[in-house]
């Protein structure tokens, strides 16, 4: 059979299998053991037929999808929540790897260019930090103490105020995407300017390993979620920009539903952010190596979780599944 009769024959089933595997809850599990097993007998012949085509790539993505599904309902467990951080989300985040690249470069391109403004132009800094708190952080290095502005704040009114504020920005990064992603990249342009020219600032006095050490205990963890809000908002915007084979309107929906589920798996790492420029980051006499080893294991953390970790599990799934790459 030639593949455009294969896939004429089968385009309206394979279209229904879709939207019902993208309402799972609608199925019984019979149901989707059922279109499990039809979409891998059709990914099993077009595989044989016509092994480069994209019609075997769009069938082996809607298996392995199927799969997933299948997996997931086996192994939910009665803790909802946490079944969707160790399962049901990172099974899913491996196909916004590409945003999450982007959302990292367009962050870092930023810091960049606040640390060559800062550089370029000694008011620069003061225009973007404010002078009340560059005057203060003069007359801490002045007293010899210039990470102080971590201890002015009790412990836990600190915690409390900067988690809640982090996750404010990562609900923001995320909303602004509706702007076809324009206002995330303000919201990610704004947090990484900030940074790069907060570094200068203290490089500027040759003191950058000294503010290093101490910022990036919680910041590496805090910086590295807040890319990752970007990522979820780079999704919204994607959505409505190139909706593919969609409606704009049924592809918006779905880019709602990733973004919002990448935003949510940002709220524990805030909290651990939270927690250490509470409790951990205001410890300035802290040696070295104790801190190389926080900042080390928290960009472990964040790797592992967001990088590692979904990719790991998609390539599990596809194995278990007789599923491959094509």
């Amino acid at each position: 059979m030639r593949e455009a009769a294969f896939v004429r024959q089968n385009k309206d089933k394979w279209v229904k299998y879709e939207s019902l595997l993208q309402n799972i809850r609608s199925l019984s599990p019979e149901q989707l053991s059922d279109i499990y097993v039809e979409l891998s007998d059709d990914l099993s012949y077009s595989r044989t037929f016509y092994p480069k085509s994209n019609t075997t790539r769009y069938l082996n993505d809607l298996t392995s999808a199927a799969h997933q599904k299948i997996y997931r309902s086996k192994k939910e467990s009665g803790n909802r929540i946490i079944n969707f951080f160790i399962r049901e989300f990172p099974s899913e985040f491996h196909k916004y790897q590409k945003q999450l690249l982007l959302s990292f470069l367009i962050f870092a391109g930023f810091s960049l260019i606040g640390a060559y403004s800062s550089s370029a132009d000694a008011a620069f800094v003061r225009s973007i930090m404010g002078d009340a708190y560059v005057n203060m952080t003069l007359e801490n290095i002045a007293n010899d103490d210039p990470m102080a502005v971590y201890k002015k704040a009790a412990e836990t009114d600190m915690f409390l105020g900067i988690t809640i504020n982090n996750i404010r920005v990562a609900l923001m990064a995320f909303v602004f995407g509706i702007m076809a992603g324009i206002g995330t990249v303000f919201m990610l342009m704004q947090n990484a300017v900030m940074l790069g020219s907060f570094q200068y600032f203290f490089y500027d006095r040759g003191l950058l390993w000294e503010s290093a050490r101490t910022i990036w205990i919680h910041g590496t963890i805090e910086i590295s979620v807040i890319i990752v809000a970007g990522c979820a908002g780079l999704v919204v915007g994607k959505s409505i920009l190139f909706p593919g084979t969609y409606s704009r309107l049924k592809s918006f929906t779905m880019g709602i539903k990733d973004g919002l589920k990448i935003v949510v798996s940002t709220i524990p790492f805030f909290i651990i952010a939270g927690f250490l420029e509470g409790f951990v980051t205001r410890i300035t006499s802290m040696p070295d190596w104790l801190a190389i080893i926080i900042i080390i294991g928290s960009l472990a953390l964040i790797l592992f979780y967001y990088v590692y970790y979904p990719l790991y599990l998609l390539k599990k799934s596809k194995n278990e599944s007789g599923v491959h790459p094509v």
